[in-house]
């Protein structure tokens, strides 16, 4: 069971940085089945395309990012696709969370942030994680549900201010928040 609330902020057209936290492997195809308005270009960690999803995770626009170093070509094809004006999905955390808590922005993701030259839509996500933790082989089937809050768009230079990082961060997090009480 999902709901989805706000999916008519994201601009229609034009460049836009999509921004979520990420407590599960169902983050990515959640928010890009749930943006039916706009093919999505995704940032994925590089091992995921060598598994036995690699062929479908190339097929949906991804972008390859080599973790745990500072993969300048990566965030250069995010730049530029934002250039020609696609959306992007970044997991600013870098990597599924461990207790389904945000955590704290990894530096190229703030990079990435304080460059894009086009809004961001800070986007929650709740109840994946305990769907699928990292820590289980499988999702459960069964019992959970999942809820997607996409936020008000952050203009451009809101989000490069010397505060916008944690701006975001702090918006994701309450949404979440938000999103889990209910």
């Amino acid at each position: 069971r999902i709901r989805i609330t706000g999916q008519d902020r994201v601009p229609r057209s034009g460049p836009v940085l999509l921004v979520a936290n990420h407590g599960s492997f169902f983050d990515p195809p959640i928010v890009g089945a749930t943006l039916q308005v706009r093919d999505t270009n995704f940032l994925a960690r590089r091992s995921l395309f060598k598994g036995p999803l690699g062929w479908l995770i190339r097929r949906l626009n991804s972008i390859p990012l080599e973790d745990n170093a500072g993969d300048v070509k990566a965030i250069r094809q995010v730049l530029e696709r934002l250039g020609e004006g696609e959306p992007v999905l970044i997991f600013p955390e870098g990597s599924r969370s461990y207790d389904g808590r945000l955590q704290p922005f990894r530096d190229g993701a703030r990079l990435i942030i304080r460059r894009a030259k086009c809004p961001v839509v800070p986007i929650a996500i709740e109840g994946a994680y305990d769907t699928w933790p990292r820590t289980r082989k499988l999702p459960r089937l069964f019992g959970c549900r999942l809820a997607i809050e996409y936020g008000e768009p952050i203009s451009a230079e809101r989000a490069r201010a010397d505060d916008g990082n944690e701006l975001l961060e702090h918006t994701i997090d309450a949404m979440r928040l938000r999103l889990r009480e209910r």
